[in-house]
This record gives structure tokens, C-alpha cells and sequence, in this order.
């Protein structure tokens, strides 16, 4: 079984009398371990298909089956515990509490979550989380005294810490120089050979070349679906 199935998923959006089209049947699988990059030009339709697999919105028409769980029939309070439990968001702006060290930062998703964490756990966690992505030893700085690939770490590090099925990542370069994006990538590329499973949203070509395959969107529909990588990890061309 699929971790993703979108079948002829439709989202229709109302503004006024005018009917915007977004998603115009888009079936999609995904594979768990898998590494996959959406790309598309402003108005294709990725954004939109980026909040439908996190649970944030839920389509017009169509099915989506996360895990076996069919989310798209869920209500608004069902998707958010979907969303929780299975789901790490990394996003480009990294939304880090200013005034919050890495590790607090890190513990976030475990406080305010639906399972109870006791305390030592909580660090423990958060802890690990920060040496996947190599910032053992920054584990009290603040974001001020860390770098943008660092502060992106960081943010990659708080979606790992409730171990969810997918971690989906928006744009996650998109405020980073070339070279630290390569950092940042290079974090990906391991989590995903270390078997999570990634979703990334970019407009790219040289982020996409990262994944292990390319799915295009243009108004509405996947336009194209190609392997750009046969190993896990490894880094494809675009």
C-alpha cells in the first residue's frame, strides 16, 4: 500500500462568482522511503496540492488515503491529529521562537501535541533530533547566534522530533545562499537514505535534482512524473 494516494483529487476555489480551478484531478502515489520533488510555476497548482497532502485543506472532489486513512472525508479537528502525529512541516522561513534556544525550539511539536511527553523524554528527544542534523553542541544557542542553514536545521530537526511518516518540506532553500542550500539539501538527502520519507515542494530545477523523482504540475495536473535518481540519497539531475 502507497503512505500517499491521491486519486482525481479536484479543488475548487470560490471567489465572488468567479470558480478557480486549482487542482484539476491530480492522482499522485507515493511511496514510504521515498524522495519526491512537486515543482511549478506560480499558479500550478503546487501550493495547493502541498496544503491537501498536510492535511491543511481537504479537496473539492477525489480521495486522499494517508497511511490507509482516507483524511480527505475527515473534519478539521481529525486532520489536525492526522497532521500531528504523521506529518513534519519545514517551511522556508523557519519560524523559530526568537527567544527560544534550539533544543526548546526542538521540543515544541511535544509539548503542544495530542500525546504526552514527560519532560526527560521531551529532551532526550529533541536532543537526537538536533544531532541528525548535526548540531550537537548548538543545543542552547539561540536562533540570533546561528546561521540561516543552521536556523533551517534547526526547523528540520523540530519536524523530525514526533517522527512522522512524512516530512514535507516547502520551499526550504528558498531564504538560503547557494552554498548553504546545498548544506541544507545534503540533510535531506541523508534523512531520506536513512529511509524517511520527503516530500518537496520547490519552483527549483537544481533543488528538484536532489529527490529521486520529479512530479511537474501545470494548471492543475501533473504534467510530468519521472525517476531522477535510482539510489536512495543519491543526487539526480534536473
Amino acid at each position: 500500500m502507497p503512505l500517499v494516494e491521491l486519486d482525481d483529487v479536484v479543488k475548487v476555489y470560490r471567489m465572488g462568482e468567479v470558480e478557480v480551478r486549482a487542482l484539476a484531478g491530480v492522482s499522485l502515489s507515493v511511496e514510504a522511503g521515498d524522495f519526491v520533488a512537486i515543482m511549478g510555476a506560480s499558479g500550478s497548482g503546487k501550493s495547493t496540492l502541498m496544503n491537501i497532502l498536510g492535511c491543511l485543506d481537504r479537496p473539492s472532489s477525489g480521495s486522499y488515503r494517508l497511511a490507509g486513512t482516507d483524511v480527505a472525508s475527515l473534519d478539521a479537528n481529525a486532520r489536525a491529529e492526522i497532521r500531528n502525529a504523521r506529518i513534519g512541516f519545514v517551511f522556508q522561513s523557519f519560524n523559530l521562537l526568537a527567544r527560544t534556544s534550539a533544543l526548546e525550539n526542538v521540543e515544541l511539536p511535544l509539548i503542544y501535541g495530542t500525546g504526552a511527553v514527560g519532560g526527560g523524554e521531551r529532551l532526550r528527544r529533541a536532543a537526537e533530533a538536533l544531532a541528525q542534523v548535526g548540531l550537537d553542541g548548538r543545543e542552547h544557542h539561540f536562533p540570533s547566534q546561528l546561521s540561516g542553514g543552521q536556523q533551517q536545521r534547526v526547523a528540520i530537526a523540530r519536524a523530525l522530533v514526533t517522527d512522522p511518516a512524512i516530512l514535507l518540506a516547502d520551499e526550504p532553500t528558498g531564504n538560503l545562499d547557494s552554498a548553504t542550500s546545498q548544506e541544507v539539501m545534503e540533510v535531506l538527502r541523508d534523512l531520506n537514505a536513512a529511509g524517511k520519507t520527503i516530500i518537496l515542494i520547490t519552483h527549483e530545477s537544481d533543488i528538484a535534482g536532489w529527490a529521486r523523482r520529479r512530479v511537474v504540475l501545470r494548471d492543475g495536473r501533473i504534467v510530468e512524473d519521472v525517476v531522477i535518481a535510482r539510489e536512495p540519497g543519491a543526487r539526480g539531475a534536473a
